[in-house]
């Protein structure tokens, strides 16, 4: 199985935060003047997507706390691709931080072998900041109510029944390839260029099923044109609490929820590094931002640098899998 140096990476920040009381110093120094002058985040999606919504409020907190600016950089296009290129190649000092996710640093990983840069050695992971669960969802009129009786109806139908996604090597289409291998039923993928017209045609029954993001299809749920089946994260979404996830309704083990997480430049000084986890760590604490992120159909997490590198690891090695059993490629 492919590996990646993430672990070890942390490692040595580690261990450097636990240096001598010489060094502890000059790093509180780094630290105390961090930062000042303006901060950019650079966001893989175009304004008023969801990453970028999520990124103006943490951009908000933290020039707060801060006091200093903390302005949108929008660099949408090749599932973070483009903004990650941006990042990785500036200067390490904390000026440039990237708000990277689960398409920029798992997915792309698993797809692509030859890019400008390396989602693994060129990046420093901050802090995950939230994650957003997917759901599995069914046109209104399917005749099935359940993820058991939507399993047992396509295997019924082996290659008749199609699953939509946002396109071709998206976050959607794994998630959905994954579910196709778990259940082990065969059903046909259609990519879509982007969310809004798969969801259309999964409404108007051209397509049986699509695996998406809540907040995208919770007007289609809402009005009744979808039915939600199951979600995909490792507990019940807030959002759908009635609505069991995909592990509770039989898929055991499923789990492929988008997320959100700040990444530095690798090099950027490890008080700095801390310093930003820390106080998005407090940001995630407002009331007015979980109420926010809570509309925007988020969990806030922020953990630890060391428990989001594990979280990376995992989903790189977990969507590598699945590219290479579905045989994706992108063209």
């Amino acid at each position: 199985m492919m590996r990646f140096d993430f672990t070890r990476r942390a490692a040595i920040f580690t261990t450097a935060l636990l240096c001598g009381a010489g060094f502890t110093g000059a790093l509180h120094a780094q630290a105390t003047d961090y930062p000042n002058r303006a901060v950019t985040l650079v966001v893989p999606s175009p304004p008023g997507d969801g990453s970028d919504v999520l990124g103006r409020l943490l951009a908000q907190e933290l020039s707060t706390s801060l006091k200093q600016p903390f302005t949108v950089d929008n660099r949408p296009g090749a599932g973070g691709i483009l903004a990650s290129d941006r990042a990785a190649k500036s200067k390490p000092d904390g000026y440039t931080l990237l708000l990277g996710n689960a398409s920029s640093h798992a997915v792309v990983p698993a797809l692509y072998t030859k890019l400008t840069y390396s989602p693994q050695k060129d990046f420093a992971p901050v802090v995950l900041v939230a994650t957003a669960p997917n759901v599995l969802v069914v046109g209104s009129e399917l005749p099935v109510n359940t993820v058991a009786e939507f399993i047992a109806y396509a295997k019924a139908r082996p290659g008749k029944l199609n699953i939509a996604s946002a396109g071709n090597g998206s976050l959607s289409h794994l998630a959905a390839e994954m579910f196709k291998n778990m259940a082990d039923i065969d059903m046909v993928h259609v990519p879509y260029k982007g969310a809004t017209p798969a969801l259309t045609d999964v409404a108007a029954g051209h397509v049986a099923a699509m695996i998406i993001n809540i907040p995208t299809v919770q007007p289609l749920l809402k009005g009744g044109k979808l039915k939600a089946l199951a979600t995909s994260g490792a507990t019940r979404a807030p959002s759908l609490p009635d609505i069991p996830t995909l592990d509770e309704a039989g898929v055991k083990g499923y789990e492929a929820s988008a997320w959100f997480g700040l990444f530095a430049p690798t090099g950027t000084p490890p008080a700095v590094i801390e310093k930003l986890r820390t106080e998005s760590v407090r940001a995630l604490q407002v009331p007015a931002m979980r109420n926010s992120f809570a509309a925007q159909g988020l969990i806030p997490v922020g953990n630890t640098s060391a428990e989001f590198v594990a979280h990376i690891q995992k989903d790189v090695e977990k969507y590598t899998r699945i590219v290479r059993i579905a045989k994706i490629t992108i063209d």
